[in-house]
């Protein structure tokens, strides 16, 4: 065995045990130091998604259960229209390292699917699903992801096999800071 394989084995194996990826998920968050709360349950790496459907950009509903079938990168963000969202959503486009390849890519967020659609368009974005939670923001309650102070959605990663299970979750304690996409790229890789 290479280097390489050694590395994505252990990986797998910490996922699986659930080592990898329930660490980094934080019960609050902030946006430039001032406290956050997240309200309902955070996911969990072993658990799967909440079953629901959200609109895409053309008001069709998706069911997060059709994700299944291969393996899956959810980018979740409070606004497509902040500099922050921005740049994680071009990076999860653009700078995937060939993931876009082997695995669906989805953003979600509270933003309308009107304005994601202008997002997606203006930026160019073709490999990304997009996602809206803006009707009840049912995943951001069901997810744990759903910020009390402002009703938008708290910045995470979620990696899903391609039976649905989640296998890798960052949720970012900062909203002004970027996750760690490459660790999500490498992970994704090694499923």
């Amino acid at each position: 065995m290479n280097a390489r394989q050694i590395f994505h084995s252990t990986l797998t194996i910490l996922a699986l045990a659930g080592w990898l990826g329930a660490a980094p998920a934080a019960a609050e968050v902030s946006l430039r130091g001032k406290p956050l709360t997240l309200t309902g349950t955070l996911l969990r790496v072993g658990e799967t998604l909440p079953k629901m459907s959200l609109p895409n950009i053309s008001m069709s509903m998706v069911g997060l259960e059709s994700l299944q079938g291969k393996a899956t990168i959810i980018s979740v963000v409070p606004s497509l229209d902040t500099p922050t969202c921005d740049k994680q959503t071009h990076i999860l486009s653009e700078e995937n390292e060939g993931v876009d390849r082997t695995a669906t890519l989805v953003t979600i967020s509270r933003d309308l699917p009107f304005a994601q659609k202008r997002f997606s368009k203006e930026a160019k974005i073709n490999n990304v699903l997009f996602l809206s939670d803006y009707r009840d923001a049912s995943f951001g309650s069901a997810s744990g992801l759903l910020i009390d102070e402002n009703r938008l959605l708290a910045r995470a990663i979620i990696v899903l096999d391609a039976k649905g299970v989640i296998r890798y979750i960052e949720v970012v304690d900062e909203l002004s800071r970027l996750p760690d996409m490459k660790r999500a790229f490498d992970f994704i890789k090694s499923l």
